[in-house]
């Protein structure tokens, strides 16, 4: 829902817009941290960097993406963000598909030992 926003281990999201088929989240990542290895079976996701340094790590390859860069994950693929950085990091995270729930998340590897299968 528009508005939502939660505080994760590595830094938090909010929820910009959303209508059928899409989600449009700011995510801040921490100083040092990273989201979690994952997938998602229903959604594809755009994330343009606005703020900082993202090493992303999509299916095994690393992309580095500085402010005014972009990059696509596919419906399935395992990625993750990383701040390396001592600023924060800010993506403007853009989801596409038939389903954009937070229980679309399956964790492959997790820094802070949470569940591999995201339930709400």
């Amino acid at each position: 829902m528009i508005g939502d926003s939660e505080n994760r281990p590595w830094g938090s999201w909010h929820v910009l817009d959303e209508g059928d088929g899409f989600k449009v989240k700011r995510i801040v990542v921490d100083p040092g941290s990273r989201l979690s290895y994952q997938t998602h079976e229903h959604r594809a996701e755009h994330w343009i960097v606005v703020r900082g340094t993202a090493t992303c790590v999509i299916d095994g390859d690393t992309v580095v993406a500085r402010t005014g860069d972009s990059v696509f994950v596919e419906v399935g693929q395992a990625h993750r963000i990383t701040n390396a950085h001592a600023e924060p990091l800010v993506v403007i995270e853009v989801q596409r598909g038939s389903y954009t729930g937070e229980d679309d998340i399956v964790r492959l590897e997790d820094d802070y030992g949470r569940s591999p299968v995201v339930s709400t």
